[in-house]
């Protein structure tokens, strides 16, 4: 594998990682403006952005853009996260230098048509009202807001009903002009592609912007919540958090791991006591997220009105146990599965370029593979089991949907888990 990095003198940044042997490449726009850029009356502008990237450019019509990589065999898209908004395509190598031209036009191009705002807006209305109808996607929505209230950081991508529906295309406009510069956007590829050809194009397609203000970000404080939404589902929903380490934090990869442990799979402590061997639930896992500056360890079940209690009170116990008896073996496991997940992921071309992005953002530079490697193998069964112990329990957030009436309350989670 052949990394290489360059910085444009305006601040528009470019990674590539040539893999030997493949004949496809995954090229893309990560711009740094995802939910957290945008102020309370914004909430939802970066995804609506998204979904317009591909609604017509200066040059180009909505199916001119599908047909310049379709009719190569290609594939395009976009996304929206906290914090970045990605805008990327997966084609043959011989076509990398039309990919790209078609990204920075729907980039840098976009024209707003307000017939094409009307029809996006009700396209990203039922996107959330589809959302609103499935349990297991808005309890994660309404856990971020709980857990980080009154942020940016805790409003959802989306974005309500009523903020969509009033965006003008001066909004659009506007947040295009604040956060689209050169500076906040990075060019990744990764896959069979030749940097020095990308670079020259980047520099025709992007090195005569100016230079953006940088965007002062409010930082993320984790201060948890509770929110409780009774509706007749068949099942109740349960979710749990707690503050994690950032992707800077010396104890991410203990944090990490013990999240893999918890409940990362068939073999960790969730699965095998609350589902294997109580027969609770039939979904149950555990998650540790990193971002910036803040992460979070996740729980979520799906149960029975009449068992949620009793899924909650398991649930506890083992949070409770795992400071004391986290064992070697299970460090091990979830190591080993946090590595294979890690390395089996960037055999994609797609997931290399997105990392190389993605660390980039974080660390101006892209540690290498065997860094984060020798990071996650330094990590102990005492560190795992000290992270554990010292997990802010009392900042913990919870949400509840469903048939909740018999579920306990987020006070009396929080009693139990101190004792």
């Amino acid at each position: 594998m052949t990394l290489r990095f360059d910085t444009l003198p305006n601040g528009f940044r470019i990674v590539t990682e040539h893999m030997p042997g493949l004949m496809s490449a995954s090229i893309g726009i990560w711009v740094q403006a995802g939910g957290r850029h945008e102020r309370p009356e914004q909430n939802g502008i970066a995804h609506f952005l998204e979904h317009m990237a591909f609604k017509g450019t200066k040059t180009r019509s909505p199916l001119q853009i599908a047909e310049a990589i379709e009719d190569v065999g290609g594939y395009i898209n976009a996304y929206t996260s906290k914090d970045m908004t990605a805008y990327y395509a997966r084609v043959l190598s011989a076509d990398v230098g039309l990919a790209l031209d078609v990204i920075s036009d729907i980039v840098l191009n976009p024209v707003f048509d307000p017939r094409e705002i009307e029809t996006e807006r009700n396209v990203i209305l039922q996107e959330i009202g589809q959302t609103l109808d499935t349990p297991d996607d808005i309890i994660f929505d309404w856990l971020q807001e709980v857990s980080y209230p009154d942020q940016p950081f805790g409003r959802t991508i989306l974005g309500p009903a009523e903020r969509v529906g009033a965006f003008s295309q001066q909004d659009l406009i506007n947040f295009v002009a604040q956060h689209y510069g050169p500076n906040q956007m990075i060019l990744s590829a990764a896959g069979g592609v030749d940097h020095d050809e990308i670079m020259t194009k980047a520099i025709e397609l992007f090195g005569h912007l100016p230079r953006h203000e940088p965007f002062q970000m409010m930082g993320a404080d984790f201060l948890g919540g509770e929110k409780r939404k009774v509706k007749k589902l068949e099942q109740a929903h349960f979710t749990l958090s707690f503050e994690a380490p950032s992707y800077r934090a010396p104890d991410v990869y203990a944090a990490q791991i013990y999240g893999m442990a918890l409940g990362g799979g068939m073999s960790s402590r969730l699965f095998q006591k609350v589902r294997e061997e109580n027969g609770l639930c039939y979904t149950i896992f555990a998650q540790s997220g990193a971002y910036e500056d803040t992460g979070q360890i996740t729980i979520y079940a799906g149960t029975s009105s009449e068992e949620i209690a009793s899924l909650a009170q398991l649930t506890v116990e083992e949070l409770k146990r795992a400071p004391q008896d986290m064992s070697s073996a299970e460090v091990e496991r979830a190591r080993v599965q946090l590595k294979a997940g890690l390395l089996m992921g960037l055999e994609s071309p797609s997931s290399r370029a997105e990392r190389l992005a993605r660390l980039l953002a974080i660390y101006d530079r892209v540690p290498s593979l065997d860094e984060a490697i020798a990071k996650i193998d330094a990590v102990t069964c005492q560190d795992v089991r000290e992270f554990a112990a010292n997990m802010n329990m009392a900042r913990s957030a919870m949400v509840l949907y469903g048939p909740i009436s018999k579920a306990p309350d987020l006070a009396s989670l929080r009693k139990a888990l101190a004792a």
